[in-house]
């Protein structure tokens, strides 16, 4: 079983679905609203947990009705929250999401994932030793990023670093990252780079192992064994909602990495498309033995 640590944000979801946008100062009527539970990092955790991993969280909630929602809805995943910190004086983290004309409009605040420290990560040392690999994402304060970067190059576990939400990076955190997941967008705003440059050439130009996401497409990887950029091809599903696809793709990326980069991007692309087929982000995240039947009919895939 591949024991994984997460350390990221942990955020409810409030969505309204609207048959457009207000403007300034409007008021319209909405047609429905419903509460998800989101979250870069509980979004990884809970796909990779669902895929038979031994998974640990290190983040931060506020003492408030979201916050026990959301840390019961991560226990009964069977993630271990002993290091998910609960603040008092302090909100658990929201994204107010608008959906209207199948485009959105988010404003997040962060509150409680603002205050995830150095200090936490370091707390959480002997855990992340023990695991298979560690993932973290950048809606978390950036120095809590760096610590994990740099505590796992020291313990030698490989950290999989999700350059989420895009923005640049220092190049020494780069290296000290055992791989680097983003989208074309997200690669090229981590590297200082053109965003119209050719997806395969930032690839290259990456100091640390890339796994590239390219929506239905499938993805590219490339490291030390297969230094030029490889495909691996999508599976082709009706997609009914993409929202957390990327999040189960880093998931399941971290629980298969120990069956070698090409398998592991393969078994990710494969719970990412399954994961398109629900509605939600967390709804529509892969059990393991759902996965198994899904990769049974597709062996050469």
């Amino acid at each position: 079983m591949s024991c994984i640590v997460v350390v990221g944000s942990i955020n409810m979801d409030l969505v309204t679905l609207a048959p457009r946008f207000p403007g300034p100062g409007e008021t319209l009527l909405g047609s429905r609203f419903l509460t998800a539970h989101g979250g870069k990092g509980a979004n990884q955790a809970v796909a990779a947990a669902r895929l038979g991993a031994r998974v640990s969280m290190v983040g931060a909630l506020g003492r408030d009705a979201f916050g026990d929602q959301l840390h019961a809805g991560l226990a009964r995943e069977g993630i271990d929250l002993a290091h998910v910190a609960r603040l008092d004086g302090e909100g658990s983290g929201t994204a107010s999401i608008t959906v209207a004309d199948g485009e959105n409009q988010i404003i997040v605040v962060p509150a409680a994932n603002a205050c995830v420290t150095p200090a936490q990560v370091e707390a959480a040392r002997e855990t992340i030793a023990h695991a298979n690999a560690v993932m973290v994402q950048l809606e978390i304060p950036l120095d809590a990023v760096e610590a994990t970067l740099r505590l796992g190059h020291t313990l030698g576990v490989p950290v999989i670093l999700n350059p989420a939400p895009a923005q640049k990076l220092p190049r020494e955190w780069l290296q000290l990252a055992g791989y680097l997941t983003p989208n074309q967008h997200e690669l090229a705003t981590a590297l200082g780079e053109d965003t119209h440059a050719d997806f395969r050439d930032l690839m290259r130009r990456a100091p640390c192992p890339v796994v590239l996401t390219r929506g239905g497409e499938g993805a590219w990887y490339r490291d030390a064994v297969h230094p030029e950029p490889t495909k691996q091809a999508g599976f082709a599903v009706e997609a009914i909602d993409t929202t957390g696809a990327g999040d189960t793709f880093n998931g399941a990326l971290a629980v298969f990495l120990h069956e070698g980069l090409p398998e592991a991007v393969r078994k990710a692309c494969a719970a990412a498309a399954l994961s398109v087929t629900k509605l939600g982000a967390q709804g529509g995240m892969p059990q393991q033995a759902e996965l198994d039947a899904f990769l049974a009919n597709r062996p050469h895939a």
